[in-house]
């Protein structure tokens, strides 16, 4: 049973992707004399609602449409190594960077930060409210057995997860009993929904739990961990990897994303009056079209 749930999810997965795919690629085509570039991105830069305030801003400014494959960190990784994307917007440094050394980018730049934070509800079952370190609460989770939801998808929150699992002494989580600890498979809000239904204890990144409105008794639990720090960083596709990927639209769209103009952009973005991302593009970098 559980082996045909994983096909089934893998399935679907596929065909949507491949659906996103044709609809970018659809939409595109009939915006004729419009230049436009896609970026394979982490599905909380969507979620959060950051692409919808800056992306409009980058048009006005550039003549530039972006259109955002938001998924996992995982699989926005394979789409630009597959040559599916110009441009690669993610949270898993170790990832990027390794993106770059295989020669599937040319350089990763600092965009923006954020953090992680542990949610739960209000009745903290496992007793981990305003801890220190988040690996200290993880193993206070495991030894009550309270419900844990993953997104068990090889996003950057799901590999940020298994790290903070490891620093908490359990090397493989597929040890861990499905009777308290189970994977979503899904995105950060299902994964949210499931967790506020369960009642259960979870990982999610600030921008998206901030522009999360169904919360039915989720809080957050633990924050301000060094471990939590949640950075970001864009890399353009590398054109010796796939010629066609449009490179010069892609390292307009990076420029300006860590130019003051794009930088004040991101920190404009607030949700309820909280800034969502803190930029951090370094001032003394050189642009290669400098």
């Amino acid at each position: 049973m559980t082996s045909m749930l994983i096909f089934i999810r893998r399935t679907f997965l596929t065909f949507s992707l491949s659906a996103a795919l044709a609809m970018i690629f659809a939409g595109t085509s009939a915006r004729t004399g419009v230049p436009f570039i896609i970026v394979a991105s982490t599905s909380s830069t969507q979620n959060s609602g950051l692409f919808d305030h800056i992306l409009p801003i980058f048009q006005e400014h550039s003549g530039i449409a972006v259109r955002v494959l938001a998924v996992g960190t995982g699989q926005a990784v394979r789409l630009a190594q597959n040559g599916d994307a110009d441009v690669l917007l993610v949270h898993h440094k170790p990832s990027e960077e390794k993106f770059v050394t295989e020669g599937f980018g040319v350089r990763r730049y600092d965009v923006m930060y954020n953090e992680f934070v542990m949610v739960g509800p209000a009745t903290d079952p496992a007793g981990v409210a305003g801890m220190a370190h988040a690996r200290a609460a993880l193993a206070k989770i495991a030894e009550s057995q309270a419900p844990f939801i993953s997104r068990g998808d090889d996003s950057g929150t799901h590999k940020r997860e298994k790290a903070l699992w490891l620093a908490a002494g359990i090397d493989d989580v597929g040890q861990l009993s499905p009777s308290w600890y189970r994977e979503a498979g899904s995105g950060m809000g299902a994964t949210l929904n499931i967790s506020a239904a369960m009642r259960a204890y979870t990982l999610v990144d600030t921008g998206t739990w901030l522009n999360f409105n169904n919360r039915l008794g989720l809080e957050v639990l633990v924050r301000g961990d060094p471990a939590l720090f949640n950075p970001y960083g864009v890399i353009l596709v590398n054109k010796e990897r796939h010629p066609h990927v449009k490179y010069d639209l892609g390292q307009r769209f990076i420029d300006w994303l860590i130019s003051p103009a794009g930088q004040a952009a991101i920190n404009a973005f607030t949700i309820n009056g909280e800034r969502a991302f803190t930029a951090d593009a370094r001032a003394d970098i050189v642009l290669p079209s400098e």
